[in-house]
């Protein structure tokens, strides 16, 4: 398995895997109207503009990727998706250290989750990420955001 810069050309297939993947979401809240669902070929572009998209490749095939841009001082991350298939495999977790890796000057990292996805939140509380808010979307939903400080630069 190999991490990559994603190319305009992978983003037709790293769409069909985000909506593969989040499809487990959206039961998960019942709402098959989340954005990651709802995003659409020109959206995906747009975000690749202004974003550095990276894809984890095997055998030829996209497993996985993950979104990362920056603002200030914080790389906000964003879309970690990995092929069910090939979850719990660790994929997920060198994704993250990758997107990280692309942004070595800001003083912080930014990315939320559902406040259902365990998995995620292990995940992302292994890493070293902590809650510092949470946003209520509707009655079935609430975003977790999380942060992390970037000790190399700070």
């Amino acid at each position: 398995m190999q991490i990559k810069e994603a190319q305009i050309d992978d983003l037709h297939e790293i769409l069909d895997l985000q909506k593969l993947s989040y499809h487990e979401n959206a039961v998960r809240y019942n709402d098959f109207h989340i954005p990651p669902l709802m995003e659409t070929i020109e959206e995906l572009k747009n975000d690749f503009r202004y974003s550095i998209i990276l894809k984890a490749v095997e055998d030829s095939h996209i497993i996985g990727s993950v979104r990362g841009n920056m603002k200030n001082d914080t790389c906000f991350i964003g879309r970690l998706v990995v092929h069910p298939q090939f979850q719990n495999k660790g994929i997920g977790r060198q994704l993250m250290s990758a997107i990280e890796n692309q942004f070595p000057a800001v003083n912080r990292y930014e990315l939320f989750t559902g406040f259902r996805d365990d998995k995620n939140l292990y995940i992302y509380n292994k890493m070293g990420y902590k809650e510092f808010k949470q946003v209520k979307i509707n009655d079935d939903l609430t975003f977790i955001y999380l942060e992390k400080l970037n000790t190399v630069c700070t």
